[in-house]
């Protein structure tokens, strides 16, 4: 574990090099927003599509979804008893919300989980996102977002519409494909596996692009420690009881709730700028939990 995190933080120190040394004149938003879009239209997808073409899914891909559904609803319902209690002002309640709740699965999760576990780790990774946390954020995150936050669009979006993404798309077509026995040739399972191989690192490189100290402030101190408990301490807790009364064993039982234990996803500052929730606290969350996953995560390995 300790080996796979060294190599997770060089690559990410790439990318908080670039954003300081912007290269050929290219700032670090401009670089991120390139990259995450080939990221999410392309890459993303392919790997999608080879994952879970050829992967087991069945009756366990529910107990992933009961999983990790269950546990953002518990740090979620913590953060909203400590905002309750401490009587928060709506924007940063909301930006606490989305911070607490809602893990970095895919993009510090995915790397991490293939470098320790091995290959079939994406598997759960994947399944974890797709059917629990990107479904939960795209529907109570956005109620959460709207309700704390200012929706000023002149006619808000459905819901259901956040489903209309390549990702999920990818997702429907390998399920299919995998239902019916259908046997990828040899030439095509070779081009996704070569394109997806550039996902891990390019996430890697993004989420250095997007952690920023400057994003760090005093006055956000109190408001980050509540996040910081309940994302790296109770959740993890949290999903290891849980995960005892389901029959999810062995290494696929330690991925899984290690995935839950990343620090706080990078996409809501997206939801925070769109809904003007209070993102430099959000930022500066994303930044101190990352930076602090670099000791929980091996912890919590070793507990697992």
């Amino acid at each position: 574990m300790n080996s796979t995190l060294i190599q997770m933080t060089l690559i990410m120190a790439c990318g908080v090099g670039w954003r300081w040394a912007k290269p050929a004149g290219l700032s670090a938003e401009q670089t991120r927003q390139v990259l995450t879009t080939v990221v999410y239209y392309l890459l993303l997808p392919v790997m999608v599509l080879e994952v879970l073409w050829s992967a087991d899914i069945g009756l366990h891909s529910l107990q992933y979804t009961l999983l990790g559904v269950v546990s953002i609803v518990f740090a979620l319902a913590c953060m909203w008893i400590v905002g309750l209690v401490f009587s928060f002002e709506h924007r940063r309640m909301g930006a606490m919300l989305l911070a607490a709740a809602f893990p970095n699965v895919t993009y510090l999760g995915l790397p991490v989980l293939e470098q320790t576990f091995g290959s079939w780790a994406r598997s759960v990774v994947i399944q974890m996102d797709l059917f629990a946390a990107t479904p939960l954020l795209f529907t109570v995150g956005v109620m959460v977002a709207r309700h704390y936050g200012e929706d000023r669009a002149e006619k808000s979006k459905p819901l259901w519409l956040f489903f209309n993404a390549p990702p999920f798309w990818a997702a429907a077509v390998a399920v299919i494909l995998n239902s019916n026995g259908v046997i990828a040739p040899a030439w095509l399972f070779g081009v996704l596996q070569k394109l997806s191989a550039a996902v891990v690192p390019l996430m890697l490189f993004s989420l250095g692009l997007a952690l920023s100290w400057k994003a760090v402030s005093v006055r956000n101190i109190p408001y980050v420690i509540p996040v910081m408990l309940i994302k790296m301490a109770l959740m993890p807790l949290f999903a290891m009881a849980l995960v005892g009364y389901l029959p999810i064993t062995g290494a696929y039982r330690a991925a899984a709730v290690l995935d839950l234990s990343m620090p706080s996803m990078v996409l809501g500052i997206v939801f925070c700028d769109r809904y003007r929730l209070d993102s430099p606290l959000y930022a500066m969350t994303v930044t101190v939990t990352t930076a602090l996953s670099l000791i929980t995560l091996p912890f919590w390995y070793g507990m697992l």
